[in-house]
């Protein structure tokens, strides 16, 4: 039988060596668009075969206010002209939740979102389906109350904190349940709880407030035949074993230039219980290196990532638009020749 991508990527979760290895590859900016002059055209695309696809989901935007700013479901204004986006108004601006209510996921998952959803599940069915909702239940407090204060709140007013993430997990875990009815492989949690020098609540807060409702979480996915999935950028060691404890199956970015996140030294230590999926960096060799950097950093992450499975290939972040063309032109093409694809 012809492997497609999502067997390649089940194969990987189940650790079992594959070749070609199943990779994502994303681009922001006007990445894209400089590869199409690079090559005179936009063949090179239709060459990609991308293993992941994320189911369409709910926009959460609900009123443009000008100025490149919008206020989302949940009451929080944000401005988009400028990257990364800004929060300027939170919808908790202080520790109440007088007033506040969370949006109605009746209006939101509705059949017509579902008829979509089924659509683009049908029109893909050879890829690893996952669907998700965005911000998890650390990034989510911040998106409410402002980051500041919310890292304020976990430190000072731990009831209030508490209080919040648990309001937080009973409404992601009702989103949760319209997506479990869905065919998809996985459902991907997305939740930032790294930064370059460690965990932003720090490890002992983390399992305090975050660690029980995330066993839940996935508890529930686990017990739907699905799999879990998180993309987490920054560092994340020292929480990894708890991760993998509570049933995380998939860990996502593997930014290598946070501390303690180097690919390979991961893979050492934890690789026998999780699937790395990530790891080219995209603070350090896709943006700085050589083309030849490149591809020999993909060719090293194939072979040494790649062994004994439990792993799919990808940069840490899409190409972002600081991404030299020759660099960018270096991933797609160490890309395709490690799935057997000539190019150019």
């Amino acid at each position: 039988m012809t492997a497609t991508p999502k067997t390649l990527v089940l194969a990987q979760i189940k650790h079992h060596e594959t070749g070609p290895i199943p990779y994502t590859l994303g681009f922001e900016g006007d990445v894209a668009e400089r590869l199409d002059a690079h090559y005179g055209d936009s063949g090179w695309r239709d060459l990609l075969d991308i293993a992941i696809l994320h189911v369409p989901t709910p926009n959460l935007v609900i009123e443009e206010t000008g100025d490149a700013q919008y206020r989302d479901l949940f009451g929080s204004l944000w401005r988009v002209d400028q990257r990364p986006f800004q929060l300027v108004e939170p919808a908790l601006p202080s520790p109440s939740f007088e007033g506040f209510t969370f949006p109605d996921l009746d209006e939101l998952y509705t059949p017509a979102w579902r008829e979509e959803a089924l659509h683009f599940i049908n029109r893909n069915d050879d890829r690893f389906l996952v669907a998700g909702f965005g911000f998890g239940l650390f990034e989510r407090t911040w998106t409410l109350r402002g980051f500041n204060e919310a890292l304020m709140d976990a430190a000072g007013d731990p009831d209030f904190y508490d209080e919040l993430v648990q309001r937080i997990a009973d409404h992601q875990a009702a989103i949760i349940e319209h997506l479990l009815d869905l065919p998809v492989d996985g459902i991907m949690f997305s939740d930032d709880w790294g930064y370059q020098q460690g965990v932003l609540l720090g490890p002992d807060r983390w399992r305090r407030f975050l660690k029980p409702r995330l066993a839940e979480m996935y508890r529930r996915v686990h017990a739907a035949g699905k799999v879990t999935l998180t993309h987490c950028c920054g560092s994340i060691a020292a929480i990894l074993p708890d991760l993998i404890e509570i049933g995380l199956d998939v860990y996502e970015s593997v930014q290598p230039e946070a501390r303690d996140s180097n690919p390979y030294e991961l893979k050492r230590r934890f690789g026998e219980h999780i699937t790395f999926w990530g790891g080219l960096g995209s603070q350090s060799t896709i943006p700085y290196g050589t083309p030849e950097a490149v591809r020999a950093e993909v060719a090293r992450l194939c072979s040494e990532m790649g062994r004994g499975g439990g792993y799919i290939l990808g940069p840490a972040k899409a190409l972002q638009p600081e991404t030299p063309v020759e660099n960018a032109a270096a991933v797609v093409e160490s890309f395709l020749q490690q799935a057997g694809v000539s190019f150019p």
